[in-house]
């Protein structure tokens, strides 16, 4: 099966996340085809190659989409060439590096290696569900990780985390007319206050993720227009990096606000892979790049624990979640010579490690 008939077919499988029965199947049956024994739980698949026993290298991506969003020219679910370029849902984010993945698997599988390869393509990525968290423990232990998401094939050696912080702002209720007599205190306005500070503060970069904001995303009060509130929801999303303690972050926030901060969210955690790891000396020489770039978004490298990793994959991250989204035959193309590469060098650079 060429490159341009595999992606057809990823893409032709619908799998939006918690759905993904079908191209689960799809690919089991692809891969149990080569000769590979496919180890399966839910909608989780995984197979190794290799010689056992030494150096073991994860390769990873997931096979979920996010549903469509408005804007799409066409059915989303019908992948349709344009030329050497593919539209579809998933195209980009991330059915490309599968099909990159499976594709250097399948040609790594007839050379002798002198590690093993295990390829796990997993579920619910794009919600945080049943995926590849719940499968490692069954995968055994790790000296590297390529988690496959669209890059570029720029070499991602740290991620943002995901911290989200509900605030409760408290106030005293009272008939809007007699507020002022009263002394009835508005939860709304202690929020605002509390908003402003949050758009003011400021957070050391990182030297490859640069600068973040803290954003509040939602919110939420007041039962009555003629009502004075007596509670005030509002929800932030900070985006942290490797440097960043989420359960410190919250004490700080709640040192700073009026309003009570408790821990919504803090299991995507914030990553980062040392450039002298052999994982990012691989991908850096099999990519052809000088140095590592942060990523701004989360992947499943979040519960990786402390595997080294890299992110790295075809396609574009501007593309995804995004009416129209596309790969090209150049793009898979490559990502399939990539990933292969890597492989490759890792293993040759942790024997030279090792000697």
């Amino acid at each position: 099966m060429n490159p341009a008939e595999l992606i057809t077919l990823l893409v032709g499988t619908p799998s939006v996340s918690g759905g993904e029965g079908a191209i689960a199947d799809l690919c089991q049956e692809l891969i149990a085809a080569r000769g590979f024994q496919v180890h399966r739980q839910d909608h989780n698949l995984w197979f190794s190659f290799g010689r056992p026993g030494g150096t073991r290298l994860l390769l990873n991506s997931h096979l979920d989409t996010v549903p469509p969003c408005a804007g799409w020219e066409g059915d989303p679910f019908t992948p349709v060439w344009n030329g050497t370029r593919l539209q579809g849902l998933g195209a980009n984010d991330a059915k490309a590096s599968v099909a990159a993945i499976l594709l250097a698997a399948f040609e790594l599988s007839k050379r002798p290696l002198t590690g093993e390869v295990v390829v796990a393509l997993t579920a619910e990525e794009e919600t945080g569900g049943n995926g590849i968290a719940t499968v490692l423990g069954e995968l055994g232990h790790f000296d590297g990780a390529a988690v496959g998401e669209p890059t570029g094939l720029r070499v991602c050696a740290a991620q943002r985390g995901l911290l989200v912080l509900k605030c409760t702002a408290r106030g005293q209720s009272g008939h809007v007319a007699n507020a002022q007599m009263l002394g009835a205190e508005n939860a709304i306005h202690k929020a605002a206050r509390d908003i402003g500070r949050i758009a003011a503060m400021e957070f050391p970069p990182h030297q490859l993720l640069g600068s973040q904001k803290a954003q509040v995303t939602q919110i939420q009060g007041g039962l009555w227009r003629n009502q004075v509130p007596d509670a005030c929801e509002f929800f932030i999303d900070l985006r942290t990096g490797p440097d960043q303690d989420h359960e410190a972050l919250a004490q700080d926030f709640q040192g700073r606000l009026e309003s009570q901060v408790a821990i919504h969210s803090k299991r995507y955690l914030p990553k980062a892979t040392a450039t002298s790891e052999p994982i990012v000396r691989a991908a850096l020489q099999a990519a052809g790049k000088a140095g590592p770039v942060g990523s701004g978004t989360t992947s499943d490298w979040a519960f990786l624990g402390n595997i080294p990793t890299v992110k790295v994959g075809p396609g574009d991250t501007f593309r995804s979640h995004r009416p129209n989204e596309h790969i090209t035959l150049a793009e898979l193309e490559a990502g399939a010579a990539f990933y292969a590469r890597l492989t490759e060098d890792f293993f040759q650079l942790k024997v030279r490690d090792e000697a």
